[in-house]
């Protein structure tokens, strides 16, 4: 119980940087479009090719071992699939009529942004956040357990690393990896079924195919 305090922490804490920094650049890529939504996609792909366990454990080695910078790490490197996501919702919606009856009324592309395009994709990205935050955790989990997390601070993925390290799977000490990793299953299973139903209250379509 007490080390699912920092991992909650950093999931929540790094989803909320990654929502944030994929909505901004999937809704200003997405209306904007040109030389400007390109380029933005341009950095989004390459997020995406580059595997992101190695950029992450790079980010955090060079940052040193913090919540805060574990945070930072997850959070600025989780953004891109939020991105494109967005993206192609926001391509969808700036050719509705309201959006050009709003444009031709004359409307700033801030109004139009704050006013029609966020309140249509924000149902989206709710859904994608309950499915961003059990990656983060295992995130964390992982950077814990390879040693860069922070050393004074207890979190799940430190405690299966000190149990890894005292040989507990080997002299079967179950009562000591055991907690941890029922704990993390349990958290990201429950925010994986949180997320899938509020797929199914936001598209029905999705419950009457899987029913």
């Amino acid at each position: 119980m007490w080390g699912a305090r920092i991992s909650l922490l950093v999931g929540l804490a790094a989803t909320a940087i990654a929502i944030v920094v994929g909505s901004v650049v999937g809704i200003t890529a997405g209306y904007f479009g040109g030389w400007f939504g390109a380029v933005m996609m341009r950095l989004t792909e390459w997020f995406l090719v580059i595997p992101f366990l190695p950029l992450a454990i790079v980010l955090a080695a060079v940052l040193g071992p913090s919540v805060q910078n574990i945070i930072l790490v997850i959070g600025i490197t989780s953004w891109p699939v939020t991105a494109r996501i967005v993206r192609a919702q926001v391509l969808s919606l700036k050719e509705r009529l309201y959006v050009e009856r709003s444009r031709a009324f004359g409307a700033s592309s801030r109004y139009i942004m704050t006013r029609h395009v966020l309140p249509n994709v924000s149902p989206l990205i709710l859904a994608n956040l309950t499915l961003t935050v059990p990656v983060a955790i295992l995130s964390e989990t992982t950077l814990s357990f390879l040693g860069l997390g922070d050393p004074t601070r207890a979190s799940w993925g430190k405690m299966l690393e000190e149990a890894y390290s005292a040989g507990a799977v080997t002299r079967n000490a179950w009562w000591y990896y055991l907690p941890p990793g029922l704990g993390v299953m349990a958290i990201v299973l429950t925010f994986v079924l949180i997320g899938q139903a509020l797929e199914e209250i936001l598209d029905p379509r999705l419950k009457e195919r899987r029913s």
